[in-house]
């Protein structure tokens, strides 16, 4: 009996031990939970953003038509694999068999995409079409692209403005280069002529621009290593035999709109590493002109998608100022030119993003729009254009928008070209004559800022002709095909879709749709029933149209919500309709993001979620204003020139808190829902404070687009 009270008190002792040293390794353990979270925490202070970008994002099966390609910030450049099967990039991320590698492609476009020219296949042995690339390995980055395959051959790549770098490990034995200046991938090569020089070939290539409209010119100069001999297969295409036994080889190459010399000035003679190494700091610098604090996996997603927002237009002028304009001409300018354009797609995000983030780039860009019309500009692409590109409708809308944002614009040298695009414009279906208001009422208002009275009065009473259209087949929405894709002749939409699309005027909207509270349950039935399309552009500006109404705490809501949170999706980007509607979220870090069917459309997209994610948004381009919500980080800051810097803060940060309570601009309350680009560009800081329940009755200041203003 003594044993067993013996054997319980040392049991009892034991246990107390036990206890107590759990009780002091308790706070060792919470300290380093909370370290395991002060790591998930990222902060441009001890991480750059070059490191978070996911170049896979969007690159798999219809969602986002995105690739991995080594690229440079705006350059027409971009090195990538070519795969079987692929999507419109060429590349698809599940796929295992890659055909070669390709120097351009026009990324997250429809149709089946454009580019793919200059191919080039490594192989084994003394026949290409014997030599299999099956891929065991690879990774990517802003600026630098890698793949392995099963047979040994290992081949990375990297760009820095308009030149790239080729870097080859074989196994022993014979092998060589592949390379067919006919290709592209969605069978659109048109003409090329080519030179092989010793260890070069250079040449031009033209080709067919995204949907075939319009033709581009493209020169090119490459060097392939030191010691090879060639073997012709035909016109257009040729093998490249490695001599000696060399297992590691790289090919140098640069692309030029104005020159084969051109071309060959700008070939980068560096070391791949450091070619690499410079991509990667020229990135790093670009995508730090947001600096986000928050979360890690957030800041993945944000810089991954603000990555997408920098890949186009592309510069199509040499350092000494020379280009080609869409004519084909050869002209000189002391700034930089751009070609390249998605504007239908990105004029209501990435384009007013860029006038922000890069302002040292956005006058030229603003400049090359302008200059469109100097060389007959047509909707779609000419037959001549400097660099691949995709449409330019609303450019006007763009040019007055970039003025009233102070980049300068010689209205009174094109208003001549303003005025016959204006007066050609369509109005044959429902969505169009919505689009061509829009195009009047900025003609309008140039006119305005050109003094000329009578002419800004005729194109205004013509942009408010809207009115017509919009009674004759918005108002009435009984009828049963007003949630039908392309019912009436509609592009890409619904008559639901396209009846919100008068950014230049919602006070006259709200009073077509019978006043304020009308308009609200209309507003509400969309979103109710799910009617709201984000895989496609025609009514991305829904989100913010509560704002001109005292329920603005509703756009709030919905901003967070497609930007970060489940959402139904029955509309899809190939016109369909309730086919295995999608719940979830929309934007996501994963090659398979977005929705089936949505393309990111030259960073149109993307530069949505950048937007949402700062707190801000446009509210109507062609006004320099900015609807406000809560940012999906509690702080951004955004890097302007001359040192200045504009910040957002949020108070009270948390997922649940999606409501706006108050707003203070510099430390002062502001009774503003906008801010303008001009509160942007003065720099200071604006805090945002949060709330999990909305704020039903405000004294705002609610900005509201108006004609008659």
């Amino acid at each position: 009996m003594l044993k067993y009270y013996f054997r319980q008190i040392l049991k009892y002792t034991q246990i107390m031990k036990f206890s107590f040293k759990l009780l002091f390794l308790l706070p060792l353990l919470s300290l380093n939970v909370l370290a395991q979270q002060k790591a998930q925490f990222f902060s441009i202070k001890t991480a750059k953003p070059v490191d978070q970008v996911n170049v896979f994002l969007g690159s798999s099966g219809d969602h986002g038509q995105m690739s991995p390609a080594a690229s440079a910030p705006f350059s027409m450049l971009s090195i990538g694999p070519q795969t079987y099967p692929k999507t419109h990039t060429g590349y698809e991320y599940l796929a295992r068999k890659f055909e070669g590698f390709t120097h351009n492609r026009f990324e997250g476009v429809g149709c089946q995409g454009s580019g793919g020219n200059i191919f080039i296949k490594p192989f084994l042995g003394s026949d290409p079409t014997a030599s299999e690339l099956i891929k065991v390995s690879e990774k990517a980055s802003p600026g630098y692209y890698e793949v392995g395959f099963e047979n040994k051959i290992k081949a990375s790549f990297t760009v820095l403005g308009k030149a790239g770098k080729h870097a080859y490990q074989f196994p022993k034995g014979a092998k060589g280069f592949y390379i067919d200046l006919a290709y592209a991938f969605n069978g659109a090569f048109v003409d090329e002529a080519h030179e092989v020089n010793a260890n070069t070939v250079s040449g031009w290539i033209t080709s067919k621009t995204t949907c075939g409209v319009g033709k581009y010119k493209l020169f090119y100069y490459m060097e392939i290593g030191d010691n090879v001999s060639w073997k012709v297969v035909d016109d257009h295409k040729m093998i490249a035999m490695l001599k000696g036994e060399l297992t590691s080889t790289g090919i140098n190459i640069a692309l030029s709109a104005v020159s084969v010399e051109a071309a060959k000035s700008s070939i980068n003679k560096n070391s791949f590493d450091t070619v690499k190494e410079q991509s990667k700091a020229d990135w790093n610098a670009n995508l730090s002109k947001i600096a986000v604090n928050g979360d890690l996996e957030s800041a993945k997603l944000f810089y991954s998608l603000l990555y997408r927002t920098m890949q186009s237009p592309y510069v199509i002028s040499e350092a000494d100022g020379a280009y080609r304009n869409t004519k084909g001409e050869i002209k000189k300018d002391k700034e930089i030119r751009y070609n390249g354009w998605a504007i239908w797609d990105n004029y209501r995000t990435q384009l007013p993003l860029l006038s922000i983030i890069a302002q040292d780039r956005y006058a030229g860009m603003v400049s090359s729009i302008a200059d469109l019309y100097n060389s007959g500009k047509k909707d779609y692409a000419g037959q001549h254009e400097p660099s691949n590109t995709v449409r330019s409708e609303h450019a006007i809308v763009v040019l007055l928008d970039a003025y009233r944002k102070g980049y300068p614009v010689d209205f009174g040298k094109i208003a001549d070209s303003l005025v016959k695009e204006v007066n050609g414009l369509d109005y044959r279906s429902p969505d169009k004559a919505l689009e061509s208001s829009y195009d009047n009422w900025a003609l309008a208002e140039i006119f305005k800022i050109l003094k000329n009275k009578e002419k800004s009065d005729f194109y205004l009473n013509k942009a408010l002709e809207y009115k017509k259209y919009w009674n004759k087949d918005f108002k009435d929405m009984t009828k049963n095909d007003v949630d039908r894709m392309q019912a009436r002749g509609l592009y890409q939409g619904t008559i639901w879709q396209y009846r919100w699309f008068v950014p230049y005027d919602f006070k006259g909207l709200i009073e077509l749709d019978g006043g304020e509270e009308s308009y609200l349950a209309k507003l509400d039935e969309f979103f109710a029933c799910d009617l709201y399309n984000h895989a496609n552009e025609p009514d991305l500006q829904v989100p913010l149209m509560y704002n001109v109404t005292k329920s603005g705490y509703k756009s709030q809501y919905w901003m967070h919500q497609l930007a970060a949170d489940t959402v139904i999706q029955n509309y899809f980007n190939d016109n369909s309709r309730g086919i295995g509607s999608y719940i979830g979220k929309i934007y996501r870090n994963q090659p398979n993001a977005y929705l089936r069917t949505m393309d990111d459309d030259a960073g149109a997209m993307s530069a949505w979620y950048v937007f949402a994610a700062s707190g801000f948004s446009p509210a109507c381009v062609g006004w320099p204003v900015y609807y406000l919500n809560v940012p999906l980080f509690p702080l951004l800051t955004y890097k302007l020139p001359e040192g200045k810097t504009f910040t957002i803060e949020t108070e009270n940060f948390d997922a649940k808190n999606k409501y706006i309570k108050a707003v203070f601009l510099n430390g002062k309350p502001f009774k503003k829902n906008y801010i303008t680009q001009e509160d942007i560009n003065k720099g200071g800081r604006l805090k945002i404070v949060a709330s999990a329940v909305p704020v039903k009755i405000s004294d705002t200041e609610n900005w509201i687009s108006d004609l008659m203003k």
